[in-house]
């Protein structure tokens, strides 16, 4: 199914003035039900597009987030990164709170299971905000204008607004994450670009 055609079948299911959580249960149940298979293959091509961008290319220090509960897979990716020579970050919540900090993923380093189930460095190597070049967003789901629709607590949104002016940001989705509308506030953030498969 192309992507258009993915998009149409998928807001089909979402009438008009659907809110942020409505929307947010359905692509995580979509996500839910994706084969393992499929979302190996689509999260390999989107892989391919953002390694074959020019800032990807460019940047020594690439921060990523950790892939759970269906997301376009990253483990794959960081893996790649560490071989090109890239300096990785992840995210890591301090101290279980909203605040996320930019930690060093060393390519034979161990993750250990933080906050919200999701995985983090073992041993934690933060650095500046200022040292990194490029920062992947996971999201639930982004729209034609590159806003995007987190899991709800708001650790992203928090932590774009506290990077250097500058920056660029790559979301990272599946077709059916993608939609031509979002709700959206003035505490959300929006990302410089969206890669699909």
């Amino acid at each position: 199914m192309s992507t258009t055609k993915s998009i149409k079948a998928v807001w089909a299911l979402r009438p008009v003035g659907l809110t942020k959580k409505q929307i947010r249960c359905k692509i995580l149940a979509r996500l839910k039900i994706q084969k393992e298979e499929d979302r190996d293959k689509k999260s390999k091509k989107i892989k391919e597009k953002l390694f074959r961008t020019s800032v990807f290319r460019k940047t020594k220090v690439v921060m990523f987030y950790v892939s759970f509960d269906g997301e376009v897979n990253t483990q794959g990716m960081i893996r790649e990164a560490h071989r090109l020579g890239k300096i990785v970050a992840v995210p890591v919540c301090k101290n279980g709170k909203i605040t996320i900090r930019p930690c060093l993923f060393r390519e034979k380093g161990k993750f250990e299971k933080g906050p919200y189930g999701v995985c983090e460095p073992a041993i934690k190597e933060y650095i500046k905000l200022e040292d990194i070049g490029l920062v992947i967003v996971p999201g639930v789901a982004f729209d034609d204008k590159r806003n995007r629709l987190g899991r709800g607590k708001g650790c992203y949104d928090h932590f774009l607004k506290r990077l250097p002016r500058g920056v660029p940001t790559i979301g990272l989705a599946f077709d059916f994450q993608i939609l031509p509308f979002l709700p959206s506030t003035s505490t959300d953030v929006s990302v410089g670009r969206v890669i699909s498969n």
